[in-house]
C-alpha cells in the first residue's frame, strides 16, 4: 500500500515496505513533479533543448558538492560502465588493475575489456584490497559493495595509494545520498543517480582529479563535450572542453531535470543524520536478528524471496541472498515487516 511518507523535509509517496533502495531509490514528490511537469511541457511543444543546460549544470555542482570536490572536475554522463570506460581506455597497454572480489561488474568489466592490450586485472577480498596496492597501476572499486553493503576502508585505501602510488577509482553509487564522503583525494570518483541518489535513470557522474585529466580518454567524445557545445555541433577540428566537461555525454534531458532537484536536495541535508537514520535501521533489524551491527544501509539476509513478497516487502535478490537497503523515508515499521518475513 503507497502512503505518504514525510522525512528530512520531504513528502515521499513510498509504499510500505519498500527496501528496494539499493536498485531504485523513490524520489520525493517534489523531484518526480518536476520531471512530470517537463514531460507535459514536451507534450505540448514547450521545451526546446538549450533549456535543459541548466539542470546538467545543477546536478554537476550538487554532485560535486556530496563528493567533496569542486564542479569542474566533474563530467556528466549516463552510465557508470560508459564514464569508468573513459578510464580504463586510458591505460597504458599491460598496465595490472585491482579489484574488489565479487564488486558490480560495471566497475570491473571496463577493465577486464582491455585484455587485448595487456592489461590484467586481479581480484581480492575486500577486506585485504588495501593492503594489496604495490605492484598495480590502478584500483578500481565500489565504496559500498552492491551485493551485500560492505564498505571499503577508505583511510586505509587513502593511505596505501599515496604509499605506492598506485591510481584510485571508486565508485559510490551506493553510498552516495546517505555516507558523508569527502573524496577530492581519489583520481576518479563515478555514481549513478537512480539508487539513493533519488534520481531517473540515465542520469550519472564522473569526477576526473586534475593530475588525470591527461590519463582519461574522452571515448565518446561528442558535441556536448565541446568547450561550447552550441558551437561544436558541427565539423572539425576537435574541439573539448578543458576541464571534465570534455567527458560528457549528451544528456538525457528527463533525467537531468529530476537530478536537478533531487541532488541538490540531498547536499542540502545533513549527511551524518542520514547516515545515522538509515544506518540505525539497519542495525536495529540486524541486532534483532541476534546478528552483528555493521554500520552500513544495505544489508543481506538468508530468506525466501517469496515469503518477503508476502510480507509486503519490496527487495532484490543479489548473490544468493535477499538484500535490503534503508534510506530517508524508511522507519521502524520496515524492519517489523523485514522480522515477519523471516520469521
Amino acid at each position: 500500500m503507497t502512503s505518504t511518507r514525510s522525512a528530512f523535509g520531504a513528502e515521499f509517496a513510498v509504499p510500505a515496505g519498500y527496501l528496494n533502495n539499493p536498485s531504485i531509490g523513490i524520489p520525493p514528490v517534489h523531484v518526480a513533479e518536476a520531471v512530470a511537469d517537463t514531460v507535459m511541457r514536451w507534450s505540448r511543444g514547450a521545451t526546446k533543448p538549450p533549456e535543459f543546460d541548466e539542470a546538467v549544470a545543477v546536478a554537476r555542482a550538487a554532485y560535486g558538492q556530496l563528493v567533496g570536490v569542486p564542479g569542474e572536475w566533474v563530467a556528466s554522463g549516463v552510465s557508470v560502465s560508459h564514464l569508468v570506460a573513459n578510464v580504463a581506455a586510458g591505460l597504458e597497454d599491460g598496465a595490472k588493475v585491482l579489484v574488489a572480489k565479487g564488486d558490480f561488474t560495471s566497475v570491473t568489466f571496463p577493465f577486464a575489456a582491455q585484455a587485448r592490450r595487456g592489461v590484467t586485472v586481479t581480484e581480492v577480498d575486500l577486506a585485504e584490497l588495501p593492503g594489496r596496492l604495490d605492484g598495480y597501476d590502478l584500483v578500481a572499486v565500489s565504496v559500498v559493495q552492491s551485493a551485500d553493503g560492505a564498505i571499503v576502508d577508505l583511510d586505509k585505501l587513502r593511505e596505501a595509494a599515496e604509499a605506492t602510488g598506485t591510481s584510485v577509482l571508486l565508485d559510490a553509487t551506493q553510498a552516495l545520498g546517505w555516507l558523508p564522503l569527502d573524496l577530492g583525494w581519489a583520481d576518479w570518483v563515478v555514481g549513478a543517480g537512480y539508487k539513493f541518489l533519488l534520481s531517473p535513470r540515465g542520469s550519472a557522474w564522473l569526477s576526473v582529479h586534475p593530475r588525470v585529466y591527461e590519463r582519461t580518454l574522452p571515448v565518446s567524445a561528442n558535441w556536448y563535450a565541446g568547450e561550447d557545445p552550441w558551437q561544436s555541433v558541427y565539423g572539425l577540428p576537435l574541439r573539448l572542453a578543458g576541464d571534465a566537461r570534455a567527458f560528457d555525454l549528451s544528456p538525457v534531458w528527463f533525467a537531468q531535470v529530476g537530478a536537478a532537484v533531487a541532488l541538490p536536495y540531498l547536499a542540502s541535508l545533513d549527511m551524518a543524520a542520514v547516515r545515522a537514520h538509515n544506518v540505525g535501521l539497519a542495525d536495529t533489524l540486524l541486532t534483532k536478528l541476534g546478528l552483528p551491527e555493521r554500520g552500513t544501509a544495505i544489508v543481506a539476509l538468508d530468506g525466501d524471496a517469496d515469503r518477503f513478497a508476502e510480507a509486503g516487502v519490496v527487495a532484490s535478490m543479489r548473490a544468493g541472498k535477499v538484500r535490503v537497503g534503508f534510506h530517508l523515508y524508511n522507519d521502524l515499521g520496515d524492519v517489523e515487516r523485514v522480522l515477519h518475513a523471516i520469521g
